[in-house]
């Protein structure tokens, strides 16, 4: 997994609530467990049906950051979803709120989510709309950095902003803890024979 860095980026708004995985990525592309090549596939059937879709404005083609609002990721639990995501090229979605299994997929996939406030939310998707806007996140501090000296705090957990900062998924990071776990194996072994 690639390690995430301080990420400074136009934002793209998607002013929708519940957006569930199948709008992410419809279940037709679901055709194999590789977990690339999905970008074609992202929010594919709105893009196809709603000509002002902000993926079709080509001014967010290079952004990095999804600004969309509460209940983000809903419906079936699809890591295809996170994948299409992180090959459109997204390393950072800001909502009101995730659904619990979008949430996991993505931390252990390395796309970062972000919950603030609804009134922030509001205010990020009106602007945005109206002119681009950029946005500084900074996971070590745990910011976003929203211009003219204004930035706002958000929690994040420490397990999963060490393995993103770190580019671990869960295997990694198991076994970047591989001379841990030879030294407890074998004094376990002796155990067993010596005890």
């Amino acid at each position: 997994m690639e390690k995430f860095t301080n990420i400074t980026s136009s934002i793209v708004p998607l002013a929708r609530r519940d957006v569930d995985t199948d709008m992410i990525i419809p279940a037709q592309f679901l055709t194999t467990i590789a977990n690339n090549g999905f970008a074609e596939a992202l929010f594919r059937r709105l893009r196809d049906q709603e000509a002002d879709f902000p993926l079709q404005n080509p001014r967010y083609r290079d952004s990095k950051i999804l600004v969309t609002q509460s209940n983000f990721g809903c419906g079936s639990s699809r890591e295809h979803a996170v994948w299409a995501l992180r090959d459109w090229g997204f390393r950072v979605i800001i909502a009101e709120s995730f659904a619990d299994i979008f949430a996991g997929n993505s931390a252990k996939n390395g796309l970062l989510l972000i919950t603030l406030p609804a009134v922030e939310i509001e205010a990020l998707l009106n602007r945005a709309e109206q002119e681009e806007t950029i946005v500084s996140v900074d996971l070590s501090e745990q910011t976003v950095s929203l211009g003219g000296g204004r930035s706002l705090s958000f929690t994040y957990d420490p397990f999963r902003k060490h393995c993103l900062q770190h580019g671990l998924d869960d295997l990694d990071y198991i076994l970047s803890h591989q001379k841990e776990l030879d030294q407890f194996h074998q004094t376990d072994t002796k155990r067993l024979f010596f005890v």
